[in-house]
């Protein structure tokens, strides 16, 4: 069997295989009409191919990059976490956020990740590897065929930058968006950065449609750099620069997040800099999101000190929300997945 499955492969590859296996090129809009629209999970599941073509075509190459490993269930909702693997044996997690309104999978772009946020327990695996778009886009299938309802919202926040694999993500965004892919709209496909500030330029100047989500965590250069060393090359000026940009450039919605640290930087001070930070960005939104524990130092802030830290930030002109994570006691909150512990 091939090093690359077959949704891996260029097109004209995968008409190859095909004629080699005496098969006409219809063939390939048959397989690709399987994989994105009826998320089959293997090639036995193809109903209209013969089963010797099958055999044929199991003997040449896997039809996808991934195989889920393990998966576990969150007591408290219908989140699902899922541990897969790459053909390069490193593993990933991918996550199944269900609700009444939407149903959302928060999906990983890299196999470990090399920013290094000191509050994020991905960072403890050091970077293994970038994805490919096959390997991005296999997570949506597979949790798609998993999945009773259909999946209206992905978000790029799963282990890793994406911004550090931009040309892949991208790529696989736009997958997600044609509509002879998997045909999801774009303002339901969100990236998420710690701040790569060339790949934010990059995205504003490609004027690319999908939304986009920039983590903050911090209201000084020097109590970010001492949780997000990225800081260093990516300024929280420069940072706030390249985001008022971004807004004013393509009149979009961007939207901050902003995960809170027991007495790092969750003090009412540090609520009303975060809103001198933003009063001038034209179109913003903000997220706070109550800090997930895992072995690690850090700590969440107590009720009243994110009441507090709220309260304080009422006086603001756009909006805000206060984001609990879904799945914690699976370790499938923000910043939580480490693949520990279930493989």
């Amino acid at each position: 069997i091939n090093k690359k499955s077959f949704i891996e492969l260029r097109e004209k590859d995968q008409i190859d295989i095909l004629s080699n296996l005496n098969e006409k090129k219809f063939r390939l809009s048959q397989i690709n009409n399987w994989v994105f629209k009826n998320h089959v999970s293997n090639w036995r599941e193809m109903k209209n191919f013969p089963l010797s073509l099958i055999e044929k075509l199991e003997k040449t190459n896997s039809l996808y990059p991934l195989k889920i490993i393990a998966n576990s269930k969150a007591d408290d909702s219908m989140t699902q976490k899922f541990i897969m693997q790459t053909m390069k044996g490193n593993k990933i997690e991918s996550v199944l956020m269900p609700t009444k309104k939407r149903n959302t999978i928060c999906i990983s772009s890299q196999s470990g990740c090399a920013l290094d946020c000191k509050f994020c327990a991905t960072a403890s695996l050091g970077f293994l590897q970038n994805l490919n778009e096959a390997e991005i886009i296999s997570q949506i299938i597979y949790l798609q065929k998993i999945s009773n309802k259909r999946i209206s919202n992905v978000v790029f926040m799963g282990m890793g930058e994406p911004f550090l694999n931009y040309k892949n993500v991208i790529k696989a965004a736009k997958l997600l968006n044609d509509p002879n892919g998997i045909n999801m709209g774009s303002k339901r496909i969100t990236i998420s950065t710690a701040g790569v500030i060339s790949k934010i330029e990059e995205f504003t100047k490609s004027k690319e449609k999908f939304k986009l989500a920039i983590s903050l965590n911090g209201t000084t250069n020097e109590q970010r750099t001492s949780i997000m060393p990225i800081n260093i090359k990516n300024s929280l000026d420069e940072l706030l620069n390249v985001s008022r940009k971004y807004t004013e450039t393509l009149n979009r919605w961007l939207t901050f997040e902003y995960v809170l640290l027991k007495e790092i930087n969750d003090s009412v001070e540090d609520a009303k800099r975060l809103l001198s930070m933003l009063a001038g960005m034209k179109k913003c939104k903000l997220n706070i999101i109550p800090y997930n524990e895992t072995d690690g130092e850090f700590r969440r802030p107590d009720k009243d000190q994110i009441e507090n830290f709220v309260i304080a930030l009422r006086p603001a002109k756009f909006p805000i929300t206060v984001r609990w994570s879904k799945g914690t006691d699976i370790d499938a909150g923000c910043g939580q997945l480490a693949t520990r512990n279930q493989v």
